[in-house]
């Protein structure tokens, strides 16, 4: 492999001229024969038992020419990157056959982005305002009922009728002109007044009747009603109702505590339920912080980004919420289908986000470089162990997985965080100062990605490249 010429396109944009010499690329012939060779049929001899010259005497001298081309085509492009000098952000490179012969080998060229050169204007010295932590005890009280309500028991009433809030027991058919509709019936349905579930007029209806009354609930489906075949229609349910049940809270006192924690006083409980919303508040604090800041960073940016960075980024933040989607049952066209958008239209409303984080994630990898930021054996090491508790799995099958060297980036991201906030003016306050900009300068808050489970903005591939297929050259098809 020799690399022939490097030439500059376009901003952040190069073109990498590359040859393979000819006994490099007979050897890949003769590859590429032992490999598919057995799947051709030559008149004369038994299927795949031909010799390589008699297979191209019938078929032409190319016809292992884009097999041998794919075996080598990886390798040598990674290995005139590295000769390049260049850092590439991406592996979707446009290629271009310029001569290919058994006698004189191949000649390609492969246009592809680099990694952008960017400037800051200031890192260090920044202010930010961090809001001052305090948990009032109404917050705590707020966590006990929450805590209360989970525990709550149901019980049943029989002196009284159903009113709002009551959850009851009810048979229900529903029937329009008369006859009965699919999905309108249901027995032992348990239904809490006031909740809205049902369609409106139908919980009122069921206020004032007793356990034990059978009566009809009259009601009209509304005009955008879901099921067309039902929208607009006056219906008639069939309702008996069996049981009303009221939520009985327990009493909030040491037994309580003692039933839904691992404390034996309330006043224990308190205390712990104060410390971890304090915690939550602090952290909450804190990345509202570091947010601040890296902002201020992000906007003082100078360099043209490659489009390339921000698509790829934008990818990867569909393929995120697709994921999330799944993990719910839903896939992502039932979710674009339900939510009347485009593929485009949802790629559009995550632009924004896409474009902050390429630059939050270009601007520390900056300070990074800037101040020699680096991350040692034991950060790496911590930082597997922490992954493999996380997700459960061996921790020498996570560090097969993940390369030390992408850890070791994300790392040094995240010791950048903490070098800004070092360097930086943090004035603690009640209540932050609002600061008045135009809505359009209004910026999306930041996502901090410090791990390597996370997607990078951009990833640096100047020692990797995709085994792209070469475009075809001109043969002539075998029989396989």
């Amino acid at each position: 492999m020799s690399l022939k010429e490097t030439k500059k396109l376009d901003t952040n944009r190069y073109q990498l001229e590359i040859t393979i010499d000819g006994e490099k690329f007979r050897e890949a012939i003769k590859e590429a024969y032992r490999k598919n060779g057995k799947k051709i049929n030559v008149p004369g001899f038994r299927k795949g038992k031909a010799p390589l010259h008699m297979v191209e005497t019938y078929y032409g001298t190319e016809v292992f020419f884009e097999d041998a081309l794919n075996l080598l085509y990886g390798d040598v492009v990674e290995e005139a990157i590295k000769e390049s000098g260049l850092n590439v952000i991406d592996d979707k490179m446009d290629f271009e056959l310029v001569s290919i012969s058994k006698e004189d080998g191949v000649d390609f060229k492969v246009s592809l982005t680099t990694y952008p050169e960017i400037t800051l204007k200031k890192y260090k010295g920044l202010k930010a305002e961090k809001l001052a932590v305090k948990v009032e005890a109404s917050e705590v009280n707020a966590e006990l009922d929450a805590l209360a309500n989970r525990n709550a028991r149901m019980i049943a009433v029989e002196d009284r009728a159903a009113k709002l809030g009551d959850t009851t027991v009810i048979d229900f058919e529903g029937f329009v002109d008369g006859k009965a509709f699919e999905g309108g019936k249901s027995e032992g349905h348990s239904l809490e007044l006031g909740s809205g579930q049902f369609i409106p007029g139908f919980e009122d209806q069921i206020v004032g009747k007793k356990a034990g009354d059978e009566f009809d609930v009259n009601v009209t489906f509304p005009k955008e009603y879901g099921a067309e075949e039902l929208a607009g229609k006056d219906a008639v349910f069939k309702v008996k109702l069996h049981e009303i049940k009221v939520r009985e809270l327990p009493t909030v006192d040491d037994e309580f505590a003692k039933d839904v924690s691992e404390f034996d006083t309330l006043k224990d409980l308190k205390a712990d339920i104060k410390k971890k919303a304090s915690e939550r508040k602090q952290k909450a604090a804190e990345e509202a912080v570091e947010n601040d800041l890296v902002q201020q960073i992000v906007d003082g940016i100078s360099g043209e980004i490659p489009e390339a960075m921000y698509e790829s980024r934008l990818e990867q933040c569909v393929q995120d919420f697709a994921y999330r989607m799944q993990a719910q049952g839903m896939d992502m066209n039932t979710y674009l289908k339900y939510t009347g958008s485009t593929m485009d239209d949802f790629k559009k409303s995550f632009r924004p986000q896409a474009e902050m984080q390429v630059k939050y994630r270009l601007a520390l990898e900056k300070i990074v470089e800037l101040e020699n930021i680096k991350a040692d054996e034991k950060d790496i090491e911590e930082q597997y162990k922490k992954m493999a508790e996380s997700y459960k799995v061996e921790l020498d099958k996570v560090k097969a997985a993940v390369p030390a060297s992408e850890l070791e980036k994300d790392i040094a991201v995240g010791k950048a965080i903490d070098f800004v906030k070092a360097n930086a003016v943090i004035t603690e306050v009640e209540k932050k100062t609002e600061e008045k900009k135009p809505a359009a300068e209004k910026k999306p808050a930041a996502k901090k990605t410090t791990t390597a489970t996370k997607s990078t903005a951009a990833k640096k591939t100047t020692s990797t490249a995709k085994k792209a297929p070469a475009k075809k050259p001109a043969t002539k098809k075998a029989d396989k």
